[in-house]
């Protein structure tokens, strides 16, 4: 490995930052007018992030939506991928115990690599991470396959600030099944490409490890996606190819795409809006066991810099746990955390009246 990927970065430990001071910002209302609302200060905790900010004065333009066009080569492939799964299940009865384990084991980590790395570490920059995490972020993520981080957070930030919008590359008011796998199986709206390319990348250009995996970024998805997973059950204690590859790798793959799907479709269009009601986002508990963590889609949308993703960190949230053990050996620092008032006021503004207070 070249020996600049090697150098740490500098900062001492410190563990939450926590965000109290409201400002105000334009917000859409329910009605389609724009209104005031006190936010707390992002620049505050986060100065050098600003472009994952929903910003409500973009509107789509009028007129008919430019013409489908399918995407044959990842039509073909996600078929045969969830085929591949589908008889994988029939498998998972005869797998070996330790086959299981490693499904798991696989699951888990890769799982982290996009909640704990793309999605609060690089698309939010809402903690800092060093070298030793970054470096097992950057693998996890690579088993994950789910683009290469700077892709992903570059796409992930357009979502964010325009929300439930054809900027947004998995647009929730195209339906559950476009916001879920559909965007992937069609070319990107030209809103998509026009707005991303705005987008201030400049802390993902700067990190060199974000850009070797993305210059690397196919061997490696072989690699850590495909073949490792299938070779270790079968050489290491004699599993069948078989169930290696349909198990292990199809059906552990599928998994964890579609568990990350789950955010994009159903948090965005089942369950509560406690902390606004303004917006699409949903606290889903669905998504968030299968997630991670990631299914307080109302919360993290409200306050997208929480490193936590939600108001009450452990619960039903492995991510947040994930990253505070992290902290505790002194490899990640400077979390992000909004305050009880501040989410207490926002409630009080924006909630749809389903919050229950302890």
């Amino acid at each position: 490995m070249p020996t600049h990927l090697l150098q740490e970065v500098s900062g001492s430990y410190t563990p939450t930052t926590t965000v109290t001071a409201p400002h105000s910002r334009l917000l859409q209302s329910g009605e389609g007018k724009l209104e005031k609302m006190p936010l707390p200060a992002e620049e505050d905790i986060r100065p050098e992030m600003k472009d994952d900010i929903y910003d409500p004065s973009y509107q789509d333009e009028e007129g008919p939506r430019p013409k489908l066009e399918f995407v044959w080569r990842n039509i073909i492939l996600m078929a045969l991928l969830h085929v591949g799964a589908l008889y994988g299940i029939t498998l998972v009865p005869t797998c070996k115990f330790r086959t299981w384990l490693w499904v798991y084991f696989y699951r888990l980590v890769s799982g982290l690599g996009i909640t704990a790395g793309a999605h609060r570490l690089w698309s939010h920059r809402t903690y800092k991470a060093r070298l030793p995490l970054r470096f097992f972020l950057i693998i996890a993520n690579t088993m994950a396959f789910q683009n290469d981080v700077f892709e992903w957070a570059r796409d992930h930030r357009a979502h964010h600030k325009f929300s439930e919008t054809d900027a947004d590359p998995h647009n929730s008011r195209r339906g559950f099944f476009f916001s879920h796998v559909g965007w992937l199986l069609v070319r990107k709206h030209p809103a998509v490409k026009q707005k991303g390319a705005l987008l201030d990348l400049s802390d993902l250009k700067a990190e060199k490890l974000v850009m070797f995996q993305r210059r690397y970024y196919k061997p490696a998805v072989l690699l850590m996606c495909f073949i490792l997973p299938t070779l270790v059950p079968w050489y290491f204690w004699g599993e069948t190819l078989q169930h290696s590859l349909y198990v292990a790798t199809f059906l552990r793959y599928a998994v964890v795409l579609n568990a990350t799907w789950l955010v994009n479709s159903a948090a965005h269009l089942y369950g509560y809006r406690p902390y606004d009601k303004n917006i699409d986002p949903r606290e889903n508990v669905l998504a968030s066991l299968a997630a991670l963590g990631e299914g307080f889609h109302n919360y993290h949308h409200s306050f997208p810099y929480d490193y936590s993703a939600s108001e009450y960190r452990w619960h039903i949230n492995f991510t947040t746990f994930f990253i505070d053990c992290m902290a505790v050996l002194g490899l990640a620092y400077d979390r992000k955390k909004v305050s009880k008032a501040a989410i207490l006021a926002r409630i009080k503004r924006t909630g749809d009246g389903s919050y229950k207070s302890d």
